[in-house]
């Protein structure tokens, strides 16, 4: 069965590029019918990969949008399913978002992808391939190879497409675009972005004794792209965070919505260098202990920016594990930084301003000036506000691929893979600081004391090589991105 799906999954993608694919079977996308056509219904038929947790999150709210139609789900852990499947009886339920596409692609409209972050990239793939429109959980995806992928992809297959960090959407990230837009705080050429995370375990060892595998988990679709590796119990349905053949620590998980002000106010791209320093723990003889399977236990990254049309280089600090920045001088003593465990701070040329986790309550600082300030509102607003984002996405997918709805998104592709790619550069970082290499003592850690120097474009870190092997992992035989 795997097979044949893979077979046929192959064979779809090659119809939809070539010119046999206006006499095959699939469904003409209604955005191409041309002007005038009146679609039979303004809904968007939607199929869900990851029906708990985050994923039950985003199924209610495509519902709530009005116009999305929750017409299957598909989850390799039944037990994750409970609760989507009750509130949506109507909708099939599968195991392999594979079989799902190929048995049901004459129907779908469009996939939402919220599974552990080493599936995004080939799940949201193989429904791009089938020309269906993505909303893709943060981040984005596991590795930076992929997230460029992906954005490219979304044009070449022409589908609409959008990530779930949905602050994006709302208002307070808009407020501090005017703000800085009308010049209020200069020139930025420093930001701080700082965590409480992790929640979950980071910085051990891998349990050496496996576990058995619940009867009602896949565990082998739950591998997916990943190693074969033992299941250990407390893997699932959380912890998986904090273990780099799945998740992406702390930086996958609150820095898309943590960094995100920082790239719509600054228009970030690409970042040139990155350096980072990492907590760890301690055994004997003062040798840190050396994890190579889990995250840190905290960490300090540095991505630097270069500046556009004359304007000052950006250093972008990002913190966590309950590392923060110093309170700005303007700040009063007992105000809260940020949203207190979360937050972002600008500093620039004129003035400091400030925002929780995805963007919320805006100051300028000291923040008494926030209400003084008056300045012309020069970004839209999303009707809704982070809320809106989910619907903003069904309308959108409705409208096609080159609509206006579409083009405007929050976290369309074109904004969330190049913000995807920094925060994974922070995770190169990371992962290169901890290379570990023979030295005739014992062992040597040649990148912990390097500065790490990107080529964006060319997707390449040029001043030590060891570090490439964290753009892009290889796959579990069986799985491939298709491209």
């Amino acid at each position: 069965m795997k097979r044949r799906i893979e077979k046929e999954l192959s064979r779809r993608a090659f119809l939809k590029n070539s010119s046999l694919a206006a006499g095959s079977f699939f469904i003409v996308p209604r955005h191409v019918l041309g002007r005038g056509f009146v679609a039979p219904s303004d809904t968007l038929v939607i199929a869900a990969i990851g029906a708990g947790g985050k994923g039950a999150d985003d199924i209610d709210h495509f519902s709530k949008s009005g116009k999305g139609q929750i017409a299957f789900l598909c989850d390799v852990d039944d037990r994750q399913a409970v609760d989507s499947r009750k509130k949506f009886p109507q909708a099939k339920y599968y195991k392999d978002f594979r079989e799902m596409l190929v048995r049901e692609g004459k129907t779908i409209d469009a996939v939402s992808v919220s599974t552990p972050d080493h599936t995004h990239a080939v799940a949201a793939m193989a429904a791009m391939q089938l020309g269906k429109h993505v909303y893709v959980q943060k981040p984005l995806t596991h590795d930076i190879y992929e997230a460029r992928m992906l954005t490219q992809a979304a044009h070449r297959f022409k589908v609409v497409t959008q990530m779930g960090n949905q602050g994006a959407s709302g208002d307070g990230v808009r407020q501090l675009q005017d703000w800085f837009n009308a010049g209020v705080i200069g020139d930025v050429h420093t930001v701080y972005c700082y965590t409480d995370r992790p929640i979950w375990p980071q910085g051990i060892g891998r349990p050496g004794s496996p576990s058995p595998v619940p009867s009602e988990l896949d565990y082998d679709l739950w591998l997916g792209t990943a190693p074969q590796k033992s299941y250990f119990e407390g893997m699932l349905p959380f912890n998986w965070r904090g273990w780099w053949d799945y998740g992406t620590g702390a930086l996958g998980d609150m820095a898309c919505h943590i960094m995100a002000p920082a790239f719509a106010v600054l228009g970030l791209g690409y970042p040139s260098a990155a350096e980072c320093s990492v907590a760890t723990q301690y055994i004997q003889n003062w040798q840190s202990a050396y994890f190579p399977d889990s995250g840190p236990l905290a960490s300090h990254i540095t991505l630097s920016f270069p500046g556009k049309d004359g304007k000052p280089q950006i250093q972008l600090h990002w913190m966590d594990g309950g590392i923060q920045p110093s309170r700005p001088d303007e700040l009063l003593p007992n105000e809260t930084m940020g949203d207190g465990g979360n937050g972002t701070l600008f500093y620039g040329t004129k003035g400091k301003m400030m925002c929780g986790t995805y963007g919320i309550d805006p100051k300028l600082l000291p923040t008494s000036r926030s209400k003084e300030v008056q300045v012309p509102q020069t970004v839209a607003r999303v009707p809704g506000g982070d809320e809106g984002h989910y619907g903003a996405w069904v309308e959108a997918a409705i409208a096609g691929y080159g609509s206006d709805k579409a083009k405007n998104l929050s976290s369309n592709f074109d904004v969330a893979g190049p913000l995807t790619e920094s925060v994974l550069m922070g995770n190169l970082a990371i992962r290169s600081y901890n290379i570990r290499k023979p030295d005739g003592n014992g062992f040597s850690y040649p990148g912990r004391f390097i500065k790490l120097l990107w080529d964006g474009p060319n997707m390449k870190i040029t001043n030590f090589d060891d570090a490439n092997q964290f753009v892009r992992r290889t796959y579990r035989d069986g799985w491939s991105l298709g491209v």
